[in-house]
């Protein structure tokens, strides 16, 4: 049996920081503008923003939510081995990444993704930020460990 590395997730309260500094005005721009174009008389394009508001406020709190590991499907633990690729989500499900498995590393080292079919053969996507690893060390042996998969 190969030997396996496991990690566990903590919350990246830094990363929620900068997520709500990036889409909190943004949205806010979006809406504001199209709040302006809406009685403007250009309802299309208050349309077109407002769509846009909504989708990014949407993207925004997916992206906290899950920084937070408070989604049920957020991965609160990755297991590494040289076949295969374990995550335990937060609702107590475990998906294990056994075909096609990909990493995807940053060219700045912030986060990675991952990407692989599960034993049902529905294909699966996670990202992980270096914030959600209990320290820098993690982080790296997380990265150097998955490079079997790149």
């Amino acid at each position: 049996m190969a030997k396996s590395a496991v990690f566990e997730l903590v919350q990246d309260r830094k990363g929620v920081t900068w997520d709500a500094l990036m889409y909190v005005p943004t949205v806010a721009g979006l809406g504001t503008g199209a709040f302006m174009f809406w009685y403007d008389g250009n309802q299309g394009l208050a349309y077109l923003l407002f769509f846009l508001a909504c989708f990014f406020f949407y993207q925004g709190i997916h992206r906290i939510l899950g920084r937070l590991l408070l989604l049920p499907q957020s991965p609160v633990s990755l297991e590494v081995s040289k076949q295969r690729v374990v995550l335990r989500m937060r609702n107590g499900e475990s998906v294990e990444l056994i075909k096609n498995v990909r990493f995807f590393a940053d060219h700045a080292g912030k986060s990675f993704g991952l990407t692989g079919m599960d034993m049902m053969g529905a294909k699966r996507q996670y990202v992980f930020h270096k914030g959600q690893f209990a320290n820098e060390a993690g982080f790296g042996q997380a990265t150097s460990s998955l490079k079997v998969f790149a």
